[in-house]
C-alpha cells in the first residue's frame, strides 16, 4: 500500500505540471483528494491491514497527503500569475490613445426659453415674482374675477386637492400675491410650473407659463402693445409680425390675444399655422377694475395691464419641435440638440 500511495502521488505531481488552467487544477484536486478520489479510496483500505502496519501506513497517507495538497496549491498560484501575465500581454492599455470624456449636460429647452424670456423682460425693467404651486380658490379665482359661478371658470380643468385648494391654473395668483404685499407701482413677471387636467400632442397636464403685470399711474393698451412688440422682436426677431385681436378674460378689460407671423412660413401659410400665416403666443389685457377692488388699489388713480404665456408653446414655436410631449420624455438624443 505504501508503493501505491507513492505512486500515486508521482502521477499527480506529472500531472500538476502540465495543468494550464484553474478549472484543470479543481478537476485534478477532486481526482486525488475529493471524498470519491485516489487518497480517499486508499484510505478506506486501512481497515484491512493489521493493528500494528495500521499507523505506519496511516502515516504515509498523511503525509502523501500533505504533499499533494502543498503541490496543488503551489502549481494554483504558476497557473493564476501565468493567466495574468497572458491578460496582461492581451489587455494592455495603449496610453497613446485620448480619453474618454465624460458627457457634458445642458439645459433643458424650457429653461433656455424661460431664461431669454426673464432676461428680456429684466432689460425693461421687470422683476421676477414667485408664489406657491399648492394654491387657495381665492388666488387662484376669486380674486381675478372669477366667482364660484362663474362659467370661465369651465375655461381652466382644474386639479383639486382639496376644499378650497387647488393645484394652480396659472401663475395669476402671483400677480394677486404681490399687489396684496406691496402698493403701486408693480412691474413683475411670474415664471413657474402650472396645471391642468389636459394631455395631448399640443397640451400637457403641467406645464410651464410667464406671465406679467404692470400697475402705475397713466398706464394705457398702448404702453402694453409697446412692451409686447419689443418683447416679441427680441425673443424671435426684428420684423417679425404682430397682431392683436379682441378676446375676453375674466380678470382683464379689454383684452386681446396676441398672435406673431408664422415664424416657419413667414407668414405665407403653411401646415403650422393653418394655413393663416399667424399663430398665437400669448394673451394680454387691461388689469380689470374689479381686481383693484380685491387688492385694495384705487382703480380711479391707477391702471396697468397683464399678459400671459405659455413657455412650451413659446420653445415649440421657437425651435420647430411639433409635440409638446418631446419636452417631457427625457430622451438625450432630443434633449442633446438644445
Amino acid at each position: 500500500m505504501k508503493e501505491k500511495l507513492e505512486a500515486l502521488l508521482s502521477a499527480a505531481v506529472a500531472e500538476l505540471a502540465a495543468v494550464k488552467s484553474e478549472d484543470a487544477l479543481q478537476e485534478l484536486r477532486v481526482k486525488y483528494l475529493g471524498k470519491k478520489g485516489e487518497i480517499t479510496s486508499v484510505m478506506k483500505g486501512l481497515g484491512s491491514l493489521s493493528p500494528e502496519e495500521r499507523p505506519l501506513v496511516g502515516q504515509v497517507v498523511n503525509t502523501v497527503k500533505a504533499q499533494l495538497e502543498e503541490a496543488l496549491e503551489k502549481r494554483s498560484v504558476e497557473v493564476r500569475e501565468a493567466a495574468k501575465a497572458e491578460r496582461l500581454a492581451s489587455e494592455r492599455v495603449d496610453v497613446t490613445l485620448p480619453g474618454r470624456r465624460r458627457a457634458v449636460g445642458s439645459k433643458h429647452p424650457i429653461t433656455l426659453v424661460t431664461e431669454e424670456i426673464v432676461s428680456i423682460f429684466a432689460g425693461l425693467g421687470f422683476g421676477v415674482a414667485e408664489g406657491p404651486e399648492v394654491e387657495h380658490d381665492f388666488y387662484n379665482f376669486e380674486a381675478l374675477n372669477f366667482p364660484k359661478d362663474h362659467p370661465a371658470r369651465d375655461m381652466q380643468d382644474t386639479f383639486f386637492v382639496g376644499e378650497n385648494v387647488l393645484l394652480r391654473t396659472h401663475t395669476s395668483p402671483v400677480q394677486v400675491r404681490t399687489m396684496l404685499k406691496q402698493p403701486p407701482p408693480v412691474r413683475i413677471i411670474a415664471p413657474g410650473t402650472v396645471y391642468r387636467c389636459d394631455s395631448d400632442a399640443t397640451h400637457s397636464p403641467m406645464f410651464h407659463q410667464v406671465e406679467g403685470l404692470m400697475v402705475d399711474k397713466g398706464i394705457s393698451f398702448g404702453d402694453l402693445k409697446g412692451i409686447l412688440t419689443l418683447f416679441i422682436s427680441q425673443l424671435f426677431g426684428e420684423g417679425v409680425g404682430v397682431r392683436l385681436r379682441p378676446s375676453f378674460f375674466p380678470f382683464t378689460e379689454p383684452s386681446a390675444e396676441v398672435d406673431i407671423a408664422c415664424v416657419i412660413c413667414k407668414g405665407k401659410g403653411c401646415r403650422v399655422c393653418k394655413n393663416t400665416g399667424w399663430l398665437e403666443i400669448l394673451g394680454a389685457g387691461m388689469v380689470d377694475p374689479e381686481v383693484y377692488r380685491h387688492v385694495g388699489y384705487d382703480a380711479e388713480t391707477y391702471s396697468g395691464f397683464a399678459f400671459g404665456m405659455g413657455i412650451e408653446r413659446i420653445a415649440m414655436l421657437k425651435y420647430g419641435i411639433a409635440d409638446m410631449r418631446l419636452l417631457f420624455e427625457n430622451d438625450l438624443r432630443f434633449l442633446k440638440q438644445f
